[in-house]
């Protein structure tokens, strides 16, 4: 009995640290990415040999680890739909035995802590660190910034709690709730993490449908259209010739001292605008058949299918609810991985289910930096300060924590929710859910709609030459003689 004993906590004990092990490499492999990225869109002139590099290189890894966070965040209910499926089709393989249901759930609660830990206190921490400049009358340095960023941190954990306090009193006004107003761990914090798993959910609600139609104009932008009714070589001359204008009156601007300052920088922008048209044109008549007339397609498409499946799933999960109660979103606590599959086609629909998450968090990104209210955080290549930084990680953080909760509430997974992420007090409100995936369902159809209707109204304007009808009507620049966006000069 002993021996057995002793084999038994050695096999814990071993499978506690195989557990640790891969934890680390994964965030290791989180952290590196992340800190490519940063680096990348970092302000090179912030890289300074004095105590403002002390604080920006701070800041720099904590925002590399809130990134590492926000990664983890978003590959974290694939990686379990997936290892389900692993574990359902090879039950019995030693190779994968490490993939287990502890390991999954640890990585679940690692993934809630680190995101409470980045958003409530290293992230706040890193900003007032980074606008610090320590207290009137003491003496300038580190030390002095690190203890205004403390006082800092205290007074906005103070006016947090304060807020927690009252909304929740008012909300539950009973004993038991009155009871557990005192209990910070078990009540606060959990409360706390799901008001903003709220807030992180409604701003995936806005960002998403608006981030499903801008990626067509993205990818539109990205890859060459088909040429259809245009004639290139036309517009090439049309551009050409409205080059060597403006750079004949360039010519001339400089020449003349007093006419020089913000008329020559507005001609330089208007012949770097003509450039860069031009070079999209030249790009466009270059491009091979197949590039213009079936990857073009083809990429529309797929964007088109994934929407579609997207809203047809929400538009069943809502069936579902009004139907049947185990529809709706819930945590748990059973630890027993690759016991049953949640994917009607097996291994199939897992893997749309995967590529729609990442269809999802990717929109919502994009959909998130082309509100006008957030545009201000769009990153720049080596041109973003650290506080723009430290607004991206939060944001971002806040969008990948509610990623699963959004999936497991639209009905895009039937994976249930573990950890802590399944605690959350509004995923038991019928109303509230059946309301998200209403409004998910109908503001992406009118998203779409208003897109592909705006662009296919736009395409027929062109093709039958009447846009250039609207430019006339429209009032011109005598001065400047800007574009069309088909590259003809506007009718002065």
């Amino acid at each position: 009995m002993e021996e057995d004993d002793v084999s038994i906590r050695e096999q814990n004990f071993h499978s506690q640290v195989r557990e640790y092990i891969i934890c680390f490499l994964l965030f290791a492999v989180l952290y590196i990415v992340s800190y490519c990225i940063i680096t990348r869109y970092k302000r090179k002139s912030d890289d300074q040999e004095d105590e403002d590099a002390v604080v920006n290189r701070i800041s720099l890894y904590l925002c590399t680890f809130t990134l590492a966070v926000s990664g983890g965040a978003v590959f974290l209910l694939p990686f379990s739909i997936i290892s389900n499926e692993i574990l359902l089709s090879f039950p019995k393989n030693y190779y994968i035995q490490w993939l287990n249901g502890s390991l999954i759930h640890g990585l679940w609660n690692l993934v809630s802590l680190f995101s409470n830990l980045c958003l409530f206190v290293l992230m706040p921490f890193a900003y007032f660190f980074l606008e610090s400049e320590g207290f009137a009358g003491s003496k300038k340095g580190i030390r002095a910034r690190i203890l205004e960023t403390f006082v800092m941190l205290f007074l906005l954990a103070l006016l947090i709690l304060g807020i927690v306090w009252v909304a929740s009193a008012l909300i539950d006004n009973d004993a038991a709730s009155m009871e557990s107003l005192y209990d910070l761990w078990e009540f606060y914090l959990p409360y706390l993490y799901s008001c903003i798993s709220l807030m992180g959910g409604l701003l995936l609600l806005m960002c998403t449908p608006v981030g499903l139609s801008r990626m067509f104009t993205i990818m539109g932008q990205l890859l060459v259209k088909p040429t259809i009714l245009e004639d290139l070589d036309e517009q090439i001359y049309c551009i050409h010739l409205q080059e060597e204008a403006l750079q004949r009156r360039l010519n001339g601007t400089c020449s003349h001292a007093y006419t020089r300052g913000s008329s020559s920088h507005q001609l330089n922008r208007e012949l770097e605008t003509i450039r860069t048209l031009k070079n999209k044109l030249e790009r466009r008549k270059k491009a091979s058949g197949w590039e213009k007339n079936l990857l073009y397609p083809i990429v529309m498409l797929i964007l088109l299918a994934g929407t579609t499946i997207s809203v047809l799933m929400v538009v069943f999960n809502i069936l579902y609810l009004l139907v049947d109660e185990t529809a709706m979103p819930k945590g748990s606590t059973d630890r027993g991985i690759g016991n049953t599959s949640l994917s009607t086609f097996g291994l199939a629909q897992a893997v749309l289910e995967i590529i729609l998450m990442f269809y999802l968090m990717v929109s919502s990104v994009v959909g998130f930096y082309s509100l006008r209210v957030f545009q201000g955080l769009t990153p720049r290549n080596d041109d973003t300060t650290m506080t723009t930084i430290i607004g991206c990680c939060v944001s971002i953080l806040v969008l990948s924590s509610a990623l699963p909760v959004m999936s497991r509430t639209l009905g895009i997974t039937r994976f249930d929710l573990l950890g802590d992420f399944g605690r959350f007090n509004w995923l038991g409100n019928f109303y509230i859910v059946l309301s998200y995936n209403v409004l998910f369902a109908v503001v992406t159809t009118l998203c779409l709609v208003r897109k592909f209707t705006s662009a296919v109204r736009e395409e027929l304007l062109k093709a039958l030459g009447l846009d250039k009808l609207q430019l006339s009507n429209s009032p011109t620049d005598p001065e400047s003689g800007k574009l069309s966006a088909n590259g003809h000069q506007k009718t002065l």
